[in-house]
């Protein structure tokens, strides 16, 4: 029996236009009542995943910034921050590549450097908190993640500056246009396991859903991993399941459908 469903939400809960469906809202409410707990792991920050699901935030379960820091019924519940040398080194890396915007990722906002129009208008998306400040080395917050965004491309762009770091710091790549830099046991994966033990939840009893290779450890702790069809072919590889349909034709909710967890 399924006790959790932990979804990502940028290609994969959400469409293109990063909205939730209509329908959801009744079908958490269903799952809920039979007892199965609707989580969300997210790259997204905390507070614009809290504002996302107000409704239903007080019994909600949010793996935020890559599962560096999880919330549950509004109760921090675990933090695993990169630390501040760390991520100075990789701010200053990032400064010096071309085509290349930075966020620092803190506990209580997140913050760049730049007034970029395009780039200010793509990470607003993410972020209910963000603040510009002149040097992000001197932000004064605990620190989540470095994320890098090259609107020509991560994985061909910006990735191989950070091959070096691989072994030592977890490098994932988060979408097309985005890099995410957290400490080397910061990931979705460790985060779900983490949360499994303390509620007595196993990977049988686990359902997630993702599209990105930034789910790639999630599709580790769950029997029943589901790539989105719309998903990178490594996560395809890496899951057990595919869905028959994309994010823009509600992939999570119909395929929880199909499995049949809404049956009384």
């Amino acid at each position: 029996m399924i006790k959790l469903i932990v979804t990502d939400m940028d290609g994969t809960l959400l469409n293109d236009e990063h909205q939730i469906h209509p329908d959801f809202w009744d079908i958490e409410k269903e799952l809920t009542n039979k007892g199965i707990m609707f989580s969300v792991a997210s790259g997204r920050q905390f507070y614009n995943l809290e504002s996302k699901f107000e409704r239903i935030k007080d019994r909600m379960l949010f793996f935020a910034e890559n599962g560096t820091y999880v919330v549950y019924k509004g109760k921090e519940i675990y933090l695993n921050p990169l630390r501040r040398e760390d991520a100075n080194k990789f701010i200053e890396i990032g400064r010096n590549l071309d085509d290349t915007n930075l966020v620092l990722c803190g506990k209580n906002s997140a913050y760049i450097e730049t007034e970029d129009e395009d780039f200010f208008k793509e990470i607003n998306k993410y972020y209910q908190r963000l603040e510009i400040v002149e040097d992000l080395a001197k932000v004064d917050d605990t620190i989540l993640k470095v994320t890098l965004c090259n609107f020509n491309g991560v994985e061909e762009n910006t990735f191989p500056h950070f091959q070096d770091y691989k072994n030592d710091f977890k490098i994932a790549i988060a979408a097309s246009v985005f890099i995410d830099i957290t400490s080397l046991s910061a990931n979705k994966g460790n985060a779900i396991k983490g949360i499994q033990q303390e509620l007595n939840i196993t990977p049988a009893e686990t359902l997630v859903f993702g599209d990105y290779l930034n789910d790639l450890e999630m599709m580790q702790n769950a029997t029943f991993s589901y790539a989105m069809k719309n998903a990178h072919p490594e996560i395809k590889n890496a899951s057990k399941f595919v869905t028959s349909f994309d994010n823009n034709e509600n992939g999570v909710l119909r395929t929880i459908e199909e499995l049949g967890l809404l049956k009384t």
